[in-house]
């Protein structure tokens, strides 16, 4: 924004890079352009600032089609002042003399209110000859088309505006018949978003379904094989136990064979032992025959001895030493005995 500063009796001026200057003195033209600095007297002179950018108007407005609907249309218009010393002498653009207090130049409310009816009667020319079907399917291009004629408009090139393009944003009934126009539409959508849920669902329960045969079929191998398992352990445990059996066999016949073996050298040896005895014994009676009866009755004694308990003293009378001696002398004559005298104690 230009900037003017006060002195006594003149006034300096500095524009900006954004905004064109028309600077009028006695009603000629004495300083014009962008970014210009000049000085100036306050009670000869006039000052304008007309923008030097593009600008850009929103425009929304009302129009009723054909089949008497009411839709609103939404566009955007962009313009910029061609000649600027123009636009400044058809338009409030003056910045000096200052207006009253708290008023600014209505330069850009005029140019909004002059380009924004003129959209605004060529849109509603052309809604009117469409249905509202038709407004709504392509209304947008051809109220873009429509309002392409704005640049050949003989007032706003009279006022040194230039149109630099048109976008046309929405076309929309009013709120109630949108609804029921998007009703259709959201029910075609919800019955497709169903259908594909219900088919995703049933592409969800084939799966399971093969999963659960997959699962099924591998319990079935799985019991199977367990089967299969359980025959080869029991086949294992007969065949061990037919093998135990049969080293048991193998060995119950050892041990008898080793018995009867056994049995048969023990019978050989008591066999040859009790003919060693007969033998012996024979030869002993062979012996015996030949012999005395003293002889025989010491041999007995002999044997008895081996046989008899210990004895801890031995009483010998006079009648059993005269026995022994008749004994041993053969002369059976046998002396008087001493009734209970003892002759040795031991």
């Amino acid at each position: 924004m230009a900037k003017i500063k006060h002195y006594p009796w003149v006034r300096q001026f500095l524009g900006s890079a954004s905004d064109y200057v028309v600077h009028l003195s006695k009603g000629r033209v004495r300083h014009e352009g962008v970014g210009q600095a000049f000085w100036f007297r306050p009670d000869t002179s006039v000052l304008s600032e007309v923008p030097a950018t593009d600008q850009e108007l929103p425009v929304l407005f009302h129009a009723v089609t054909r089949d008497q609907q009411d839709v609103t249309v939404q566009a955007n218009v962009t313009y910029r002042f061609g000649d600027p010393v123009l636009a400044s002498q058809r338009l409030d653009f003056g910045i000096f003399p200052a207006h009253g207090a708290g008023q600014e130049a209505s330069g850009r409310q005029q140019v909004g209110a002059i380009v924004g009816q003129l959209a605004q009667s060529l849109t509603v020319d052309l809604i009117a000859t469409l249905d509202l079907a038709e407004a709504l399917e392509s209304g947008i291009g051809r109220v873009r088309t429509a309002l392409g004629g704005l640049g050949a408009d003989a007032r706003l090139a009279a006022t040194g505006i230039e149109v630099l393009g048109v976008r046309v944003l929405a076309v929309r009934p009013e709120g109630d018949v949108e609804k029921a126009l998007r009703t259709p539409v959201r029910e075609r959508l919800q019955s497709e978003a169903d259908r594909a849920t219900y088919e995703r669902r049933a592409v969800a329960v084939e799966r399971e379904r093969k999963i659960a045969e997959n699962e099924l079929a591998s319990q079935i191998e799985l019991a199977s094989r367990r089967e299969q398992l359980v025959a080869q352990e029991g086949a294992n445990k007969r065949r061990e136990a037919e093998e135990a059996a049969a080293a048991a066999l193998v060995s119950a016949r050892s041990d008898a064979e080793r018995r009867e073996i056994a049995a048969a050298a023990q019978a050989a040896s008591l066999r040859q032992l009790g003919e060693a005895e007969a033998a012996k014994e024979a030869a002993l009676m062979e012996i015996y025959t030949n012999v005395g009866r003293d002889v025989l009755a010491a041999l007995a004694l002999r044997d008895a001895a081996a046989h008899l308990p210990n004895v801890g003293s031995v009483t010998v009378t006079p009648d059993l030493v005269s026995g022994l001696l008749s004994g041993l002398t053969g002369s059976g004559a046998h002396g008087p005995a001493s009734d209970g005298v003892p002759a040795t104690e031991r």
